[in-house]
C-alpha cells in the first residue's frame, strides 16, 4: 500500500510539474509562426456534422486545397458534389450543373465564412481580435478554444476549437459549434504542406 502511495504521489508531482511549465503565449507564439510559414497547404478532410434536433451525423469526404494569402478551395466529393473557391475578393460556389459567383466585399455573411474558413485551416485565427483564445496542451498536441466576439460570429457559432498537432507543425482538426447546438467536426488528412497548386484550382466562375 505504501509504495502504491509513493508513485501515486510522484505520477501527481510530476502532472503538476508538467503544467506549470505550459506557457500559452509560447504555444500561440509557435502555432502563429507555423501558420505565418505555410505558403500552400492541400489535403483530404472527413466532415462529420452532428443535428442536435434529430440526433443524427451526417459525413461527408472531400479535398482542400489552401494558397495564401486569400485562396481556398472547399471541394465535397462524397455524399455529394459541391465546391466552394475563395479567390481573393471572389467566393465561388459550384453545386452540381449550377454556378454563382458572390464577390465578399458587398456581402459581409460570406466575407466573415469566407475568412474563418481560411484562418482556420491555417491556424491564422490567434492574431484576431475578433475572438476571445484559450489554449490548452494534451500530448503533442494543443487545443485551441476560439470564442466570438462579432456580431456576426456569435450568431452562428458559440465557439470555433482547433486541435493543432506539434509533430504535423500543423492544424489537424477543426471543431465549430452552432448557436442553434449543431456541431461539425472536420478532420484533416494526408496533408500536404509547401506543395505547388496549379492557379486553375482557384478558378472562380
Amino acid at each position: 500500500m505504501k509504495r502504491i502511495f509513493i508513485i501515486l504521489t510522484l505520477i501527481v508531482m510530476s502532472l503538476a510539474s508538467y503544467a506549470g511549465t505550459f506557457n500559452q503565449q509560447a504555444a500561440i507564439k509557435e502555432i502563429s509562426a507555423a501558420a505565418a510559414a505555410l505558403k500552400t497547404m492541400q489535403c483530404d478532410f472527413v466532415q462529420t456534422k452532428s443535428l442536435k434536433m434529430l440526433g443524427d451525423k451526417m459525413v461527408s469526404k472531400g479535398k482542400m486545397y489552401c494558397s495564401q494569402p486569400d485562396k481556398l478551395k472547399w471541394q465535397y466529393l462524397t455524399p455529394y458534389q459541391y465546391t466552394f473557391i475563395l479567390n481573393g475578393n471572389k467566393v465561388g460556389i459550384n453545386k452540381g450543373s449550377r454556378s454563382n459567383v458572390v464577390d465578399v466585399q458587398k456581402n459581409k455573411m460570406f466575407k466573415e465564412i469566407a475568412r474563418i474558413m481560411m484562418n482556420t485551416v491555417l491556424g491564422k485565427c490567434f492574431s484576431d481580435k475578433d475572438f476571445k483564445t484559450s489554449v490548452v496542451q494534451k500530448g503533442r498536441t494543443y487545443v485551441a478554444t476560439l470564442i466570438p466576439l462579432k456580431k456576426e460570429m456569435k450568431q452562428m457559432f458559440t465557439k470555433i476549437v482547433l486541435h493543432y498537432s506539434k509533430d504535423a507543425a500543423t492544424v489537424t482538426e477543426v471543431e465549430l459549434h452552432e448557436k442553434n447546438g449543431d456541431s461539425t467536426v472536420i478532420e484533416l488528412k494526408n496533408i500536404k504542406k509547401n506543395a505547388p497548386i496549379n492557379a486553375t484550382t482557384f478558378k472562380v466562375g
